[in-house]
């Protein structure tokens, strides 16, 4: 898996590695004892071997043992996601998701920005927005500063999309008339391509933005610069 930039996609593997270290741990239990019962209780005669059917330790073994392996994963699945779900009052960063088909428009409701520019179907069916190697800066542009929590909210104006950064390690549904929301606070810097993961019509591969994460003084100059160039153009575009 790629590495987290995110305290919430550090839960997220954690949760995952911890499920893969259980599983091969009942995987070790359950293969040795097959392979015990193959080498040292084949059949050597005809005799009835010993019967255990209505032993009832070892069905109840059989029973408790099993739920309180699945009761531990549920705790842990329900905690981690009750985190990652988790919307605290007051985030530092608010950042408004729109999908349509086939872009994503980011806007900054805090600090008044321009939204950020997207890509045009032409005529022809062909994306500007990265149809052509080296065409990125074509791309909306995603940056989220690093240390502080950022909120994005998800809206689409037609069809169901899904918003995806990789090392975020889980996606969300973008749905029409169903705004949905998830928090998380960067840790690391990053930059990289994101991406729709709902098939959402034609040019549903083609639906990608930008994504920088970038120290909190260099968001902030970021931030500074279009407000600028909103001031120079006379207005929100």
């Amino acid at each position: 898996m790629p590495a987290p930039v995110t305290r919430q996609a550090k839960v997220v593997v954690t949760l995952w590695q911890g499920s893969w270290i259980a599983a091969w741990c009942v995987g070790i239990v359950v293969w040795g004892a097959i392979i015990t019962a193959v080498i040292f209780f084949r059949k050597r005669s005809n005799r009835m071997p010993l019967q255990v059917r209505y032993n009832l330790p070892i069905e109840i073994l059989y029973t408790v043992v099993p739920f309180i392996m699945i009761g531990v994963l549920f705790f842990f699945t329900a905690r981690d996601e009750n985190y990652i779900d988790a919307l605290p009052p007051h985030p530092d960063v608010v950042i408004n998701v729109t999908g349509f088909q086939w872009s994503w428009e980011f806007q900054y409701p805090q600090y008044k920005v321009p939204k950020s520019e997207y890509g045009e179907v032409t005529e022809i069916g062909q994306m500007w927005n990265g149809d052509l190697p080296g065409n990125e800066n074509q791309l909306p542009l995603l940056e989220v500063p690093i240390g502080e929590t950022v909120r994005f909210n998800l809206a689409s104006t037609d069809v169901i999309h899904a918003f995806w950064i990789v090392p975020f390690d889980f996606k969300r549904d973008v749905i029409p008339d169903h705004p949905n929301h998830f928090e998380v606070t960067p840790t690391t810097t990053y930059s990289g391509i994101g991406r729709c993961t709902e098939l959402c019509g034609l040019y549903h591969s083609r639906m990608l933005f930008r994504v920088k994460i970038v120290p909190a003084a260099q968001f902030k100059a970021w931030i500074a610069a279009q407000q600028a160039q909103q001031n120079s153009t006379g207005g929100v575009q």
